[in-house]
């Protein structure tokens, strides 16, 4: 007689997600209704809520299920309520399933505030893959799984998960995973392709997964250079940012200057005295420039001033055709000659302005447009235009938005298309090349100019509906008539 078949780990009963209140933060419901949420020590309200939201307030310590409170109660309405907007401000993580010990086998951390967990549905007949971009390292003394292209993180607390999920580096069909040892869940396979970690292939395999995985702009990008972008600017991630003195408590700042090697010194005064004392109209220029972070809202600039400085940093003065000797001929590449020198004749650099005051233009949000030398105005949404400046006035550390933000982005095919490896560096370098020359076309022309050093990609994203892989910000400047000097008395 054959001995009855073992239970499949496709009978699992399903592990369930839980939203609970991330580590440093508080929750307080008040006698008049109010939920406030501590952060650092600062309070931040959430509106009122119904009497019973009170007894709920705990459970969001430990884990609230999302399936319980869907059924449309007014109770169960005020928490799936209060769950969102925690969620709106990045003030949750999400548990899913709890092991034997108590412990939390999986974490997913969102990285972007309007994240929402989803589980889309997968059949057996699916094969998925990890991406490409997908990495997964230690982070103090736990194990991570992330992508700059998800919206959250997940923190893998069972190494069993870790192994299961490594082995997706080449296609596997669910139903051949829901047989094996270690099988990581559905839920969690849902929740890693809602993030793009995982995506669907053909049930058959892919050899070619480069140009499976997304658009063909994503085809273009390295992992390296993605990565990077995503991590060094703001918007995807929820990493610490900008000059925050993370080890000030570690070394000792390094030297402004630094040390002279050792051995003989040749004097270059003696060989400068000797030149004319004239000074050059670039070099005057280069000693003058500074940075302005407050500007003279009385006099802002003019349109005929803004027009002047993007026509001397950012026009197309012509462009050519070269047809690529690539050994058995090649496509015809155009390029564009602007007044800045670029990366291998690239130009990807493109002007967004956001306009605050303009003698002469109405307040907006507008892409300059190089080859026509002219200005297109792009219908954005109030509270994204006003957080674009906003950020730039809290980045600069100053008493009010600039007249006019420009921000610097990139067309990174137009680069990843030629360079392999460098792409991202070399759009980097570009960046410091116009931002030289828009300080130096400021500082001729009697303008304040100021570079910003972090972007907020995510919502450059909102505001064009471009994603953020395809066109996205990497430098910020701003612009406009400085205050007039003090003197003292």
């Amino acid at each position: 007689m054959r001995a009855p078949a073992k239970k499949s780990a496709r009978r699992a009963t399903p592990a369930t997600l839980s939203a609970r209140l991330s580590g440093h933060v508080t929750l307080e419901a008040r006698a008049n209704g109010d939920v406030v949420v501590g952060i650092d020590g600062y309070a931040v309200g959430l509106g009122k809520f119904g009497a019973d939201i009170a007894d709920c307030l705990p459970r969001l310590r430990t884990g609230l299920p999302l399936a319980s409170f869907a059924s449309g109660r007014k109770a169960d309405k005020d928490i799936d309520l209060l769950v969102r907007r925690l969620a709106r401000h990045g003030l949750l993580e999400y548990r899913l399933g709890r092991s034997r010990s108590g412990a939390d086998p999986v974490v997913v951390e969102p990285q972007t505030p309007d994240y929402w967990p989803q589980t889309p549905q997968l059949r057996d007949t699916d094969a998925v893959v990890l991406s490409r971009f997908a990495y997964m390292r230690r982070r103090a003394s736990e194990m991570v799984l992330e992508s700059p292209r998800a919206r959250a993180l997940f923190k893998i607390c069972d190494p069993k998960i870790a192994s299961a999920l490594a082995a997706l580096s080449t296609p596997q069909q669910i139903k051949r995973l829901r047989r094996a040892d270690g099988f990581p869940g559905l839920e969690l396979l849902a929740l890693l392709v809602d993030c793009q970690i995982l995506f669907k292939v053909g049930a058959a395999g892919d050899n070619g997964l480069r140009p499976t995985e997304g658009d063909e702009k994503l085809v273009l990008w390295d992992f390296h250079d993605l990565l990077f972008h995503a991590r060094s600017t703001e918007g995807r991630h929820a990493n610490p940012a900008g000059g925050v003195y993370a080890f000030v408590d570690a070394i000792s700042p390094p030297p402004a200057v630094r040390a002279s090697w050792p051995g003989k010194k040749i004097d270059l005064h003696t060989v400068s005295a000797q030149q004319s004392e004239a000074i050059g109209p670039a070099t005057k220029l280069l000693r003058e420039r500074h940075s302005t972070r407050e500007f003279d809202d009385r006099r802002p600039i003019t349109l005929a001033e803004l027009s002047r400085f993007l026509d001397g940093t950012a026009r197309v003065h012509s462009t050519f055709n070269t047809t690529l000797d690539l050994g058995n001929g090649g496509p015809a590449f155009t390029y564009a000659v602007r007044p800045y020198p670029s990366a291998g004749g690239s130009y990807e650099l493109e002007l967004y302005l956001a306009v605050d005051k303009c003698d002469g233009l109405p307040r907006g949000f507008y892409h300059y447009d190089a080859g026509e030398h002219a200005l297109v105005q792009i219908d954005v949404r109030a509270p994204e235009f006003e957080a674009m400046l906003k950020g730039a006035e809290f980045a600069m550390d100053a008493a009010a938005v600039p007249q006019i933000l420009i921000t610097i982005a990139a067309r990174f095919g137009r680069v990843s298309w030629k360079y392999s490896s460098i792409a991202y560096a070399l759009i980097l370098k570009d960046v410091g090349v116009l931002l030289q020359t828009l300080y130096l076309m400021a500082t001729d022309m009697g303008l304040g100019g100021c570079a910003i050093g972090s972007t907020n990609i995510e919502l450059f994203a909102k505001m064009t509906g471009i994603e953020f892989h395809v066109e996205g910000p990497v430098g910020l400047f701003a612009i406009g008539r400085g205050k007039p000097a003090t003197t003292p008395g």
